[in-house]
């Protein structure tokens, strides 16, 4: 009865552990731990297509992530699409900096790859990023590829 008993506590605290394990995992995975423990400021940038790009999205330069896409909408008057970057305020970045969307991993998980350029005037909270790239639609590769074959 006493080896019965301490098996059962034993599951338990496995059991505990795992859920444990399970909630910081998820923690990790949503980045919810890290939704205010920087500061930050936003970035605006306009795109004529984001393709499946999410909010909560990462963006990186030269493969580190110095923060993240928070807040996307359609911009009437621009006819394009508003992407909002929340950037951590250690990265300063130049004025002639480029963004482009780019695919990563097998999943598709899209994400905002930043490009520094060479002027000494660095981006303030609420400035525009002019220099874009849009995220390449797999359809539309497709389709053109189709009509040039059709074509020739």
């Amino acid at each position: 009865m006493r080896a019965s008993r301490n098996i059962e506590i034993m599951v338990g605290v496995f059991v505990l552990f795992g859920f444990i394990a399970l909630f910081l995992l998820a923690l990790n995975i949503s980045n919810v731990a890290s939704l205010g423990s920087n500061k930050s400021y936003d970035i605006n940038v306009y795109f004529d297509n984001i393709g499946g790009l999410r909010t909560r999205a990462p963006v990186s330069m030269s493969g580190v992530k110095i923060g993240r896409v928070s807040h996307i909408a359609y911009h009437q008057q621009r006819g394009q699409a508003e992407v909002t970057l929340t950037l951590d305020t250690q990265y300063q970045l130049s004025i002639d900096t480029q963004a482009s969307i780019y695919t990563a991993g097998l999943l598709g998980e899209q994400y905002i790859s930043l490009e520094p350029g060479a002027e000494d005037e660095v981006l303030k909270a609420g400035n525009i990023i002019t220099l874009t790239q849009s995220a390449m639609v797999l359809e539309e590769i497709i389709g053109k590829f189709m009509v040039d074959l059709t074509s020739k």
